[in-house]
């Protein structure tokens, strides 16, 4: 499979960086960081294009991979795996740029191909370091990892928090993972979506300067925050976190300039303590998730409502004492 694919840099540049996009994007999108990434021009970056269309761009393979997570055979992410190999080693040879000194990096699908092209069993060299911005590791047929040679091979790992595509825990998995393995990992966590923040860039910048200086940076991996008694749900999640549960769930529809809202918070946080196990508490920004809002009639706020099988079975509006609260949700029999 030969790829479309834009090569940018001088002659001059002493390594070659492979920068993947995601799902929906195209061998321009990733281009636009460069002069953040690479201000001082020392890769010569070459900027493919997925084969697999995915409007308003193109994939890599298809979006339902992304969030299954389980092993299995996956086709399409073998062959774009195999194109970017021979694309790698093609644009190396032309150059004459050293194989072994080239980057490879990716955000999202992106990302998830870059884990796997630094670090997979291979008769080809290894590159010098792996970028996964927004990742996962893959866990597909055909793909093996020589974790003895990964040993040697630096790895930055960047992810939201927020992430509503591939949860955090997914980077926080990969990290885990290659830290196992012994892999030199530097892995951190930004208050973002599925997406690249300018911080970020501006740590993998430092990360490729140690990285081409001969370093291979390494940290602890930082402790994951404590779970919160009411965790956030976004439009993504509320079918699995909501209408599945498999325990009635009190959402929360609440907005940062809501002063109800604010005084409400810490009784529905007693409620989720005390009621741990037999209700599932979360809660809605409905600025962020108006669709939400809007399809269950949310009209004034607070709303404190009781979902039940996947229904809206009753709801409480302001800002109430925990006993008022609970008696008009029907929650003074602990079920």
């Amino acid at each position: 499979m030969a790829l479309i694919h834009n090569v940018v840099g001088t002659p001059q540049a002493a390594r070659v960086l492979l920068l993947i996009h995601g799902y929906g994007a195209d061998e321009n999108d990733l281009g636009a960081l460069l002069p953040y990434l690479d201000p001082e021009g020392r890769f010569l970056t070459v900027l493919p294009r997925g084969p697999v269309a995915a409007p308003p761009g193109f994939g890599w393979y298809g979006i339902e991979a992304i969030a299954s997570g389980g092993r299995g055979p996956d086709p399409a992410f073998v062959a774009a795996l195999d194109a970017l190999d021979d694309l790698l080693e093609e644009v190396c040879a032309e150059h004459g740029k050293p194989r072994s000194e080239a980057i490879v990096a990716g955000f999202s699908q992106g990302g998830a191909l870059a884990v796997a092209l630094g670090l997979r069993s291979s008769e080809r060299d290894h590159p010098a370091g792996v970028v996964a911005m927004s990742s996962y590791l893959p866990d597909v047929d055909g793909v093996d990892y020589d974790w003895a040679a990964a040993a040697t091979i630096p790895v930055l790992v960047l992810h939201g928090t927020k992430d509503p595509l591939l949860p955090v825990e997914r980077g926080r998995a990969l990290a885990a993972t290659l830290t196992e393995h012994a892999v030199p990992v530097v892995y951190t966590e930004y208050p973002m979506e599925h997406q690249v923040a300018m911080e970020s860039v501006q740590q993998a910048h430092q990360w490729l300067l140690a990285v081409t200086s001969g370093e291979r940076p390494s940290e602890p991996l930082p402790e994951p925050p404590p779970e919160p008694l009411v965790k956030p749900v976004s439009t993504a999640q509320w079918e699995a976190e909501v209408l599945r549960s498999d325990r009635p769930v009190i959402v929360d529809f609440w907005a940062p300039w809501c002063q109800p809202c604010r005084q409400v918070s810490p009784v529905v946080e007693q409620i989720a303590a005390m009621r741990e196990g037999s209700y599932k508490v979360v809660k809605v920004n409905i600025d962020e998730e108006p669709g939400l809002a809007q399809q269950y009639e949310v009209q004034s706020i607070p709303m404190i409502a009781l979902f039940r099988d996947g229904r809206l079975e009753r709801s409480a509006l302001g800002a109430k004492p925990r006993p008022q609260l609970e008696a008009e949700l029907g929650m003074l029999v602990i079920p």
